[in-house]
Order: C-alpha cells, then structure tokens, then sequence
C-alpha cells in the first residue's frame, strides 16, 4: 500500500504544472563529447529519471572558455542544440518540466583548457589558493585569473542570453542560472573574490550588477517566469568568502524576489561542491532566506525523504532536490511513493566514463522487486 507524502503534491511553476515536488538537481556526470556535445547515453540517463517533477540539467556551459572540466555539455553550439534536443525529450518522457542549468566556472578553469590557452578570466586577479585544479593527470595549484574587462563581461552577458535562446531551441521549459559552489557569478558577488573598484565591484549593488544584468539579458529570449536562480549562501567552497554573507545573501534574495522568477534554488550550507561539510561559522540558515522569497523556493542538499517532507511541512521549501539519491535510484519517485529500499552511490563512475556508474543502476522493475 502506498503512504501519502507531500512530495507528491502537485505544484505550478512558471505556468507549467508539475506532477510532485521532487527535483532532479543540476549534477555534473562529464558524459558529453570532448566537444561539448550530448550523447546517446545522456539521453538514456534522463530518461531513466524522467520520475521527477522537475528536472534540471547539468550545468551546460555557456562558451568554451566557460568550462573547466572535460566532457562537460554546451548551449554554444548548434550542434550541441541538435544534440540537446532527444535528451530533452527523454527527460520529458513522463511529463516532467526540464529546465537547463547555464554555466560558466570564472576563475576556477585552468589554462591548459582555455580554447587560448591563456589564463582564465575573473572579476578581480585573486586566485583560488585553498583548493587545487583537478587536471587530468592529478591535482595542480589554481592559476592567478586575469580581471575581466568591462568589454568582455558584455560579451559574457551577451553569450548567457545566447545560451538561453539555444535552451528554447532544444526543447527546455527555462533555464536555471548558476551562481553558486563559488563559479563566475558567485565570484562577482562575494568581497573576497571581486576586489573591483567599478560599477561591478565594492558595494552590494556593483557586486550584484552583473547577475541582474545576467537575467536581463536572459529575459530578453524568454519570459522570467521561466528563469532559476541558484545560490550557495553559506558555502565558501572555492575560496568564496565574503565578509558579511548574511547581509549579503539577505540582499540578494529580496532583489530576486522583485523579479517574478520561476525559483529561487538554495543549497543547505552542509554542502560544499559535491561534499559534505561542517556548515561554516558563518552559515546562514536555509530557513531564513527562504523566508524572505515569495516565489518558489528549491532546497537541496544531502536530504532523504523523511527530511525532504519535513522542509515541505515546516514551509522552508516548496521542492526539494535530491541529487546523490537520483544518482543511484534512478526511479526514486517511485521508491519514495513506495517506501522501498535505496541503493547507495559507487564513487566509481560519478565523474566521466561510459554506463558504469551512470546508467547501471536498475529500477525496481528492472530487479523485479
């Protein structure tokens, strides 16, 4: 017999119905061609967790010069659209709404992937110095970024609006943008990583500049309803600190909140990247900055269902996403609806490489049970 949860209530988001609360969120699997291009095995993948209410894709980068890791998807190319679109399709499968993740990781590229070669670009010349670029031969130290020039922000301004028109092109519903885990729009946003003496540095509103000039941009190819934001209040990952977080993100989220969008997407502070961590000292409770957004609010990191169902009751969220769960259960809505047993995650084959660890993972139907 099946037990009611409240994650399978029905929700509307940016106009489009969505068939319970359990999201598919953005998680980096390097499946893509060495060219940016989706792949027959990423359509199955999707396809296999088409259970969700919402899907948000991996982050697809937004130029070449937006990528740090190989095998990571793009929104550049029209290859990549074409190559986008029976993803889509599969990750719509069961009616799902699927949103794209738009990428770009700022300082945290290296130069030996740069299409130039030459030293990635950043708000301010201030390098990453308490983590090391994973490179394919083993971990090196981050590069000094060069500072971006007011020219070449438009320009990346510009290539957002163009990734989000490609996403149209695709297939996808909206568009999520990244600006967490400390990639380029976090870095414009925190003191410790912008040391800009413009209009996009010093002051709150210069260092949230270039996100509202982001969305603008993005609005002008479909309607803000239908565009995420995603933040990592707490997380000083990537040496993203800032010296006052709360007034920061405080100020970020009612900005937001004046602007009509589809959601706005946390990450619980115990989350650093892709690991779990002791929430930092100056951590901000999730609770507390959904409470100042109107909107639809998203909440994930490290839930399982029972803590997914409480954020929903206590009103803190109104999705939740489950990444490593979606990881190793490809069928996760059902088990949930079920109560039955998950699988755990194998570290073998969450980051590059072909089915193992990425599509392998059976359903219940699939094991009989």
């Amino acid at each position: 017999m099946e037990n009611r949860s409240r994650l399978f209530d029905s929700l509307v988001v940016g106009g489009q119905p969505l068939r319970n609360r359990i999201v598919l969120p953005p998680l980096t699997r390097s499946r893509a061609t060495v060219d940016g291009v989706p792949t027959r095995l990423m359509e199955e993948y999707y396809g296999q967790r088409a259970g969700a209410g919402l899907v948000i894709s991996e982050g697809a980068v937004i130029t070449p010069q937006a990528s740090a890791y190989a095998r990571v998807p793009g929104l550049y190319s029209a290859e990549q659209v074409t190559a986008w679109r029976p993803v889509v399709e599969a990750a719509k499968r069961d009616g799902a709404v699927v949103y794209a993740q738009l990428w770009h990781v700022g300082r945290q590229s290296h130069s030996s992937v740069q299409p130039d070669g030459l030293l990635p670009k950043g708000p301010s010349a201030v390098p990453i110095t308490g983590y090391q670029y994973r490179s394919p031969t083993g971990r090196i130290p981050y590069e000094t970024p060069r500072e971006l020039t007011t020219p070449e922000i438009a320009e990346i301004i510009k290539a957002y609006g163009t990734a989000a028109r490609n996403a149209v092109r695709a297939g996808f519903d909206g568009v999520e943008l990244h600006a967490a885990n400390g990639y380029l729009i976090d870095q414009f946003l925190n003191d410790g990583s912008n040391h800009r003496t413009d209009h996009y540095g010093g002051s709150l509103e210069n260092r949230t500049r270039f996100l509202h000039e982001v969305i603008s941009e993005v609005a002008r190819h479909l309607p803000s309803e239908r565009i995420g934001v995603r933040l990592s209040p707490s997380s000083d990952w990537m040496d993203v600190h800032d010296s006052d977080k709360r007034t920061l993100y405080s100020t970020v989220v009612r900005q937001l909140n004046d602007l009509g969008l589809a959601y706005l997407h946390l990450v619980e502070p115990e989350i650093a990247g892709s690991t779990t961590v002791d929430s930092p000292a100056d951590s901000i409770p999730t609770a507390e900055l959904a409470a100042l957004f109107d909107g639809v609010v998203i909440v994930t990191g490290g839930h399982d269902q029972a803590s997914g169902e409480q954020l929903l009751t206590d009103g803190t969220a109104d999705l939740v996403g489950f990444g490593r769960l979606f990881i190793a259960n490809p069928d996760l809505p059902h088990r949930f609806r079920t109560r039955a047993p998950l699988e755990p995650v194998r570290p073998a084959g969450v980051y590059g490489g072909g089915p193992e660890g990425y599509t392998d993972y059976p359903a219940l139907a699939a094991s009989g049970t």
